[in-house]
């Protein structure tokens, strides 16, 4: 840990920016005091200024060379990890939330680039500039349906930018084969294209190779969905919480933080706007600026609709079970009864509120994972298949001249996603049901048991 202290380069132009960053954060501390607001500025980029470099630094140590082999060290510097991240969506207000996780954010990504070479700097400054612009145009199309403070939508967006990170963690714990030692159990953690593998070999018999590696991809990404479905429904809870009114409330801060998330993976990716820059704008044979667009544009579109919808389709569900007493209690007066509910009532002694909220977080939860998972599988399925198709012609094996050569095989992701998902949402927002201001919540348990009374 403390041979990583040694690795940080102190220079003058990084020591101008860390104290004009927290001169400026000051001076909007002094004048939220003037005005009598609560918000905490200072504090914030002090909160996350610590928290960021303590990360690093923690970070750095784990993957540091010769540390894989120390189980134990690392179980614990994870151990501390998770405590840092739980410390940094801490029960702040909206204002001081979205300033502890802006000021962890840009130092995490102010040490990013710091360790880059010119070139990779470059690379890295035009992929986030490019991821920017399509960030903000969604933005721009979902922020009007329903309102909320600048703070909370702030902080929800840096939340989605934060909700990559255990995945990110997690890569690098499996890339640098580390294994965690906590005394009682180990962990090993491994790729999720091996444990889908090793899970269909186990449970999937008489099926063809074909079938097992198609069957082994659609499994792999089904993992990965509930990695980062699971992570995003983390944030969203912990930063969102105290802000919620209405379930468009929920609904719009789960697509706040899908948002975040797209534009956290577009620029972290190598894969992704990264290397579209490379490719097409930085390349030794000049550039292409057509061929970047078009990449650029497909995957703003398409892919970021997929964490929209799936995501924001999960915050349709867990405002129902946020909302669930007083949902339930005017369906009843309304003459509708759940028998299911009743049933499991009598015969489990649970609340018919908490079953309520228990199936509909487990539902969203489910049908995020299922979308994330499948939009994966149908981008990557000409991948998969013999022969490489891209189009049904192709798949088919029609004649030159059919008209399915001019259906591309991407083309049913992008109706299912962008124009499905997008026409649903809107009309999910403006059911009078969710636009309803229902007060509140006041917490009394945890999002474990999300029992939390209106």
């Amino acid at each position: 840990m403390l041979q990583s202290l040694h690795d940080f380069e102190i220079s003058l132009p990084k020591t101008a920016v860390v104290l004009v960053a927290v001169a400026l954060l000051a001076c909007l501390d002094l004048v939220a005091r003037a005005r009598r607001r609560h918000a905490r500025y200072a504090l914030g980029v002090a909160v996350g200024t610590i928290l960021s470099f303590g990360l690093i630094i923690a970070t750095k140590a784990i993957m540091s060379s010769g540390m894989p082999r120390h189980g134990q060290a690392i179980a614990m510097g994870v151990f501390l990890v998770v405590l840092a991240w739980r410390l940094l969506f801490g029960d702040w207000d909206a204002n001081t939330r979205a300033t502890v996780l802006g000021a962890f954010v840009f130092w995490i990504f102010f040490y990013m680039l710091s360790i880059k070479s010119g070139p990779d700097r470059t690379a890295h400054l035009i992929a986030i500039g490019a991821a920017a612009v399509p960030a903000a145009v969604w933005c721009g199309l979902f922020l009007p349906y329903h309102r909320v403070r600048a703070g909370v939508a702030l902080g929800m967006i840096f939340a989605g930018m934060l909700a990559t990170a255990p995945i990110l963690f997690y890569d690098a714990l499996v890339r640098g084969g580390a294994e965690l030692n906590f005394f009682l159990f180990k962990i090993v953690p491994q790729n999720f294209s091996s444990n889908a593998r090793l899970f269909v070999s186990d449970h999937a018999t008489g099926i063809s190779p074909l079938q097992s590696s198609l069957l082994s991809m659609f499994v792999s990404f089904l993992f990965v969905g509930f990695i980062e479905e699971g992570s995003k429904l983390w944030v969203l809870w912990r930063a969102g919480r105290r802000h919620v009114t209405s379930i468009d409330d929920v609904m719009q801060m789960s697509v706040l933080v899908a948002i975040g998330f797209a534009f956290a993976e577009n620029v972290t990716n190598s894969g992704y706007f990264l290397g579209f820059v490379r490719e097409f704008l930085l390349a030794p044979g000049g550039r292409d600026w057509s061929a970047f667009l078009g990449n650029v544009a497909g995957r703003s579109i398409l892919t970021s609709m997929v964490h929209i919808v799936s995501t924001g389709i999960m915050g349709y569900y867990l405002g129902l079970a946020l909302f669930a007493g007083p949902l339930l209690q005017e369906r009843q007066s309304r003459g509708v009864r759940y028998r299911i509910l009743e049933w499991c009532h009598d015969l489990l002694g649970i609340r018919k509120r908490d079953l309520y909220r228990r199936f509909k977080i487990i539902t969203g939860f489910a049908i995020a994972i299922f979308l994330h998972g499948l939009s994966n599988f149908l981008v990557s399925l000409p991948e998969a298949l013999p022969g490489n198709p891209r189009t049904v012609g192709d798949l088919l094996h029609s004649s030159p001249g059919s008209p399915f050569n001019l259906i591309a095989l991407l083309l049913a992701p992008t109706l299912i996603y962008v124009v499905g998902g997008f026409t649903l949402l809107t009309a999910l927002f403006q059911k009078k049901e969710n636009m309803k201001e229902m007060g509140h919540l006041i917490e009394t348990e945890t999002l474990s048991g999300v029992d939390v009374d209106e």
